[in-house]
């Protein structure tokens, strides 16, 4: 069994970038106290809904936050997605970008959201979509990455498939007032595709949105295993990464 920590941090106009980078990292130590893969939301040091002040703090791979994430991930000697942030890559090209880093603090996996929300505002228009379908291994097997808005496109999830993942980790910054529809489509995934979900939420209120919290795992057949509230909060669960092979022998709907 691996356990497995969402960190489903709040994320607030009023409070400063620094500071909630600084606590942030300090929740997700503790969290690692107990797991062996922990999990942050989208974009949590500038807000996902605040697409311009993350472009005002965007980082490059080898900067400072990377460096951070890495000296927990060590440190912790835990699995840590450090959910997104907003990538400075190049001149004057931002990525919405996610990290993986294994219990030595090495960068294993890089993540470019494909899906940018905004339609043609907001991220959409401040950022450039990534064009690779990204699959890791990670205690939970093979492993895709996928980031909030990529949600909505079922392609993408059957591509992990494809590439023998059995296992999805999604950093998110959905909001209350659809939130319904995270819970509806994490099932969904899940279950079509016969894999282990893992979304971390945000709650807060930044760039004139609330946000929904319900960070949740759902197994292979698409029920909920742990769910997070509508406060912030660390939410804990134990996966069988066997499951879904056993699921997908039993019910050979991938099959057909």
């Amino acid at each position: 069994m691996t356990r497995v920590a969402m960190v489903q941090l709040a994320i607030e106009a009023t409070e400063s970038v620094p500071d909630r980078v600084s606590r942030a990292l300090s929740m997700t130590a503790n969290a690692a106290s107990d797991a062996d893969l922990v999990v942050l939301p989208e974009a949590w040091p500038t807000g996902a809904f605040d697409a311009a002040l993350g472009v005002e703090h965007a980082q490059t791979l080898d900067g400072p936050l990377v460096a951070q994430l890495s000296e927990v991930a060590a440190r912790t000697q835990t699995w840590l997605h450090g959910g997104s942030f907003i990538e400075l890559a190049g001149d004057d090209e931002y990525f919405n970008t996610s990290v993986v880093f294994n219990p030595q603090g090495d960068l294993v996996g890089v993540y470019r959201k494909i899906h940018l929300f905004g339609f043609d505002a907001a991220e959409a228009a401040l950022m450039t979509a990534g064009h690779e379908v990204v699959v890791i291994d990670t205690p939970l097997g093979p492993t895709g990455l996928a980031t909030c808005y990529d949600l909505r496109f079922p392609e993408l999830f059957r591509g992990f498939v494809d590439q023998g993942a059995t296992a999805v980790l999604v950093a998110s910054g959905w909001p209350s007032k659809r939130i319904s529809r995270w819970s509806l489509l994490a099932a969904a995934r899940s279950c079509e595709n016969q894999m282990w979900f893992v979304g971390c939420n945000e709650v807060g209120t930044h760039g004139g949105a609330e946000l929904g919290g319900r960070s949740v795992i759902t197994d292979p057949w698409g029920d909920v295993v742990a769910e997070g509230g509508t406060d912030e909060s660390i939410v804990i669960a134990e996966i069988d990464p066997g499951l879904p092979a056993e699921v997908r022998a039993g019910f050979p709907v991938l099959r057909d």
